[in-house]
């Protein structure tokens, strides 16, 4: 079955032989892949180098959060590891976005090589009302999303990470060629885990999704192929 690069596998996992035995075991399958935290932070960018030499495309996403420049100078060593995407907290704020959007704009002039994306989070998908509450925003999540989100654009970023559940109204209000990658996506039947606002894989696309990130369901599949070419299978066309 073919690939779809708009299923970002993450690989959430403290090793990289872990990590490595995913990645094979998913094969053609899986075109794209999340690293995060606490796969980065354990092996560094070891695991980029080996996705690439897999001819995959990768997401870094670390969630830069701190000064300006601070970010600015950390997004221009990390441009040099070859991910395809990277982001930042939204709420560092439009001079930040904007100086982490000049800072890999220059690091891939420098480098003779295409830009990355760069997106920004807007509110964890594992927030749910009670605990956007105990924030003491006057938004709603939807409200507070959909704010950050035009924040994002204003400062130059190509997109956001947000829920699927508040996927149309950004892309009603940050037009087609944003990016809307949405994490809190399960399966019909799969476990919540620690998300909350969630979604099937084809109502995030139809609700304005422009790349979903799927871990456990498929990750702690019996069968990791066959659950990565189901939802290949169920949002073909969407």
């Amino acid at each position: 079955m073919q690939h779809d690069d708009r299923l970002i596998v993450a690989l959430d996992f403290p090793t990289l032989e872990q990590a490595k035995s995913c990645v094979l075991e998913l094969g053609d399958a899986v075109s794209y892949y999340k690293v995060g935290m606490e796969l980065y932070y354990a092996v560094g960018s070891e695991i980029i180098r080996f996705l690439k030499s897999q001819n995959k495309q990768v997401f870094l996403d670390l969630k830069l959060q701190d000064i300006p420049n601070t970010v600015a100078h950390a997004l221009t060593v990390l441009s040099g590891l070859g991910a395809d995407m990277m982001n930042v907290h939204a709420v560092g704020g439009r001079k930040m976005m904007s100086e982490a959007v000049k800072a890999v704009h220059a690091a891939a002039e420098a480098a003779g090589k295409p830009a990355p994306k760069l997106i920004a989070v807007t509110i964890l998908t594992s927030m749910d009302n009670e605990q956007f509450a105990n924030l003491n925003y006057q938004n709603t999540i939807a409200e507070q999303v959909i704010a950050l989100a035009k924040l994002a654009k204003e400062a130059g970023m190509d997109g956001v990470v947000a829920s699927p559940q508040e996927a149309s109204a950004i892309r009603e209000a940050c037009g087609k060629d944003f990016l809307i990658v949405t994490p809190g996506v399960r399966p019909a039947g799969a476990s919540l885990d620690d998300q909350s606002r969630v979604a099937t894989p084809a109502g995030a696309f139809k609700n304005g999704s422009s790349h979903i990130v799927v871990g456990r369901p498929i990750t702690k599949a019996e069968n990791r192929q066959a659950a990565a070419e189901a939802i290949v299978e169920e949002i073909k066309g969407v």
